[in-house]
């Protein structure tokens, strides 16, 4: 079997030519007409000079020009470079330079920093009037173009909320592998609507990108997330499924347009990229209506590794607390350090192993070397697996506290914290503590008009979890630091409390 990303959106064209493909505002095509358009921009920039390999990074909101690319850029060979729109520009530069990318294409949305970056490559592909002019004057490109099963398809730079950014090397291979694996996880079907709700530099959302399209399903866009207008867009464009992270399922279900708001077509919301509490999904759940499940996975697995589905029909389990099960085609294990697997219901770091596995990480072949051993990628998670499988995530193993000698993990504490009801967002981290070493530290965003004690929080904590896990101190914040993924940034959260240490433990 071929496994050329191309595959994916000839199949489409083929079986399903003359339905929708994407609904985008205004602008529909089907199936035919967007193939024909990724040939289009993939003639252009061959003729500009980009060839098989040559890197092309994209700074868009989310739409369908977006989308194009994640076709039309391997499909010709080319490496895509999806750029997180919320960097500053010295980050955009690092990894401009690092990728060493010929081209970079740029919505309005991000003109002014196309433009500051001009210098860093070699042509600048700037607003959607340029992108249209050039896919209009080129003649149709031949695709796909041959390519190896370990040719690099994309390179997605990790977020850095674990040290400097790298760059993740996806083969054509890994992507194509996931998506299967998603389709088969997540029952994608020519009816479904996909809203992409999330940002689409991010492999969250990239993780249906090409499973929806295999199956012949429609892509629909927010530009940016916004609670109203992802209510009116599920009810507009009929939505079938979409990808949100927590924060966002709290945005849409305490909307005032929520109440009166039509969910009816909604098949299934899928979660990630953080921890959901219960309160919060039995919310979602009776406000949306439909099938919810969590996905656990990370850049480097393409990105899915397991799925927890049916959610609704576990609200009252143990279960509910994990990640789910590994996905047809991915094996998961937990081991101890010396690289042993270690037994049920003890705890360990996630490893695993796949076709969707990546080649590595760009230029860095120690940082590799680190991660990936004997076939198996390292995640750095912590983490058991129960005796059906089930995995569950106790923590990043930076993020362990150890206080007065007791581990402490910090997963468990956000999720007593979460379940009092003033708090929306909460994340845990260890602070430096004469007495203790390190103490666990709790930093909140509370619901509006409400307020809440160290002493209080205690309380509440006590009765879900040990005394020395409850939080030992307090501060109450507007909101949390988080990656263009949604994850809190807990390094930058560190850097109030451990200031110039040149250590984050005691």
């Amino acid at each position: 079997m071929s496994t050329n990303l191309w595959q994916t959106l000839r199949r489409a064209e083929s079986l399903f030519g003359d339905r929708p493909a994407v609904v985008d505002g205004g602008t529909r095509y089907t199936y035919r007409e967007f193939a024909h358009r990724c040939r289009s921009l993939s003639g252009a920039l061959q003729a500009d000079g980009v060839r098989a390999g040559d890197r092309v990074a994209v700074l868009m909101a989310n739409g369908h020009r977006y989308l194009e690319c994640y076709f039309a850029l391997p499909g010709m060979g080319a490496v895509m470079v999806p750029l997180n729109n919320r960097l500053a520009a010295p980050e955009h530069r690092y990894i401009l330079e690092d990728a060493g990318v010929h081209t970079l294409i740029v919505d309005e949305a991000n003109a002014d920093m196309g433009e500051a970056l001009a210098d860093c490559v070699q042509r600048v592909v700037l607003g959607s009037s340029a992108y249209d002019d050039l896919v209009a004057s080129a003649e149709t490109a031949a695709l796909p173009v041959a390519t190896q099963d370990d040719d690099l398809a994309g390179l997605f730079y990790t977020g850095g909320t674990t040290g400097a950014s790298k760059g993740v090397m996806l083969t054509h291979r890994n992507l194509v592998a996931n998506a299967l694996h998603i389709a088969l996880a997540l029952e994608y079907t020519s009816g479904d609507v996909y809203l992409h709700a999330a940002p689409m530099f991010h492999l969250a959302d990239g993780a249906s990108t090409y499973a929806v399209t295999w199956v012949g399903g429609c892509h629909t866009f927010l530009p940016a997330f916004d609670p109203a207008t992802a209510i009116d867009l599920l009810a507009q464009h009929r939505v079938t499924s979409l990808l949100l992270v927590p924060a966002m399922i709290s945005a849409v279900v305490n909307h005032p347009a929520a109440a009166t708001a039509d969910f009816s077509s909604l098949r299934l919301v899928f979660h990630g990229a953080a921890p959901i509490n219960t309160a919060l999904l039995r919310q979602a759940i009776d406000v949306m209506g439909c099938s919810f499940a969590q996905g656990y996975g990370m850049t480097e697995a393409s990105p899915l590794v397991t799925v927890l589905d049916h959610e609704e029909e576990l609200v009252d389990s143990p279960r509910l607390r994990s990640a789910g099960r590994e996905i047809v085609g991915v094996e998961v294990q937990v081991r101890s350090e010396d690289g042993s697997r270690v037994a049920t219901g003890e705890v360990g770091e996630v490893v695993l192993r796949g076709p969707n596995v990546m080649k590595g990480y760009w230029n860095k072949p120690e940082a590799t070397a680190e991660v990936l051993i004997d076939g198996w990628y390292w995640s750095r998670d912590l983490g058991y697996l129960d005796d059906e499988g089930f995995l569950f995530l106790v923590d990043r193993a930076k993020d362990m506290i150890i206080s007065g000698g007791e581990n402490v993990y910090s997963i468990e504490v956000e999720d007593a914290v979460a379940r009092h009801p003033a708090v929306v967002d909460v994340a845990v981290l260890g602070v430096p503590d004469d007495r203790w070493g390190e103490r666990v530290h709790a930093v909140v965003v509370l619901r509006e008009g409400t307020e809440l004690s160290l002493e209080e929080l205690r309380t509440h904590c006590k009765a879900l979890i040990a005394d020395f896990k409850c939080p030992h101190s307090l501060d109450v914040l507007a909101e949390l630091p988080r990656s263009g993924a949604g994850k809190v940034l807990k390094r930058d959260l560190r850097e109030r409390y451990w200031g110039d240490s040149d250590r984050r433990i005691n």
